[in-house]
């Protein structure tokens, strides 16, 4: 595989395969650390300083009518591709499944729309998706494949939106798990209220921002809430939120839309105030 996509800059690869569970955890620290200096790169780039993002056809193989746009505050939906990982991509095949896509003449610069954005996207959908924004959920939403690692969707109820990554089995406030959720936003569907996200797009200040960003977030799971814990705090206190992850429920607090909505009305979540989605 190696060979296959970094044929012109690889003559050889070794491939060591280890079992040893002490050095797998120490190898694990240091693929940690390798990642969060990726993800500092990125922290101080923003999507006005550049002219240029860059697209993501890989899993066009099974939904033919999918393209991720990846700009410097949104990854892609599968987590694996940042912009810097699209730009040197392209470098290494011009020709490949990353390519750059000049942001022309801004349409709505709250959505997160571009006119020669949307021509990129609908020439390689298949001619199937005419407009897509970057920042919206609800506003033609960028859409999705299946190998996204957390999906956002609507709770009317709630006025927000909840987040579900793909190891959670339970149910979720929105009526439906994980798999069923995955079925319905795959496949390269434009489904609003809906989208399939990389989880490190939540700590993107352009996070869902049409919608009122982090402030419409209202539930995620436990295990999502320890990832996020420490980044998240930090982002919310730059919202103005500080206590805004205690406030968010989780599966040991709501499993329905009535029971989110009555846990978020004792906290006092923000979402509550914003204006309605609907």
């Amino acid at each position: 595989r190696i060979h296959d996509v970094y044929g012109k800059i690889v003559d050889k690869v070794q491939v060591k395969v280890i079992s040893d569970e002490t050095k797998v955890k120490a190898l694990m620290e240091t693929a940690r650390a390798a990642y969060a200096m990726r993800d500092a790169r990125m922290a101080g780039m923003t999507d006005e300083s550049v002219d240029v993002f860059y697209s993501c056809a890989l899993c066009q193989s099974f939904a033919p009518n999918h393209i991720c746009v990846i700009s410097p505050e949104r990854l892609g939906l599968c987590g694996a591709y940042n912009w810097l990982d699209g730009k040197v991509a392209h470098e290494i095949d011009p020709s490949g499944a990353n390519q750059p896509i000049k942001k022309g003449r801004v349409l709505d610069a709250a959505a997160g729309e571009w006119d020669e954005i949307n021509a990129f996207v609908y020439q390689n959908s298949n001619r199937t998706i005419e407009k897509v924004s970057l920042y919206s959920l609800m506003q033609n939403p960028m859409t999705s494949c299946g190998c996204f690692e957390c999906i956002l969707a609507l709770v009317p109820e709630c006025n927000g939106f909840m987040i579900v990554n793909r190891e959670f089995p339970g149910m979720t406030p929105c009526g439906m798990k994980f798999s069923t959720l995955a079925g319905s936003v795959g496949g390269g569907n434009q489904v609003p209220g809906f989208l399939g996200v990389g989880r490190m797009y939540v700590l993107s200040r352009k996070f869902i921002s049409a919608e009122g960003g982090l402030k419409r977030l209202v539930w995620m799971p436990r295990e999502l809430k320890e990832f996020f814990k420490d980044r998240l705090t930090i982002r919310a206190k730059e919202e103005g939120v500080p206590d805004l992850l205690d406030k968010m429920g989780d599966e040991t607090q709501a499993t329905t839309g009535e029971e989110l909505l009555a846990h978020l009305t004792k906290v006092g979540h923000p979402a509550l105030e914003l204006a309605s989605l609907i």
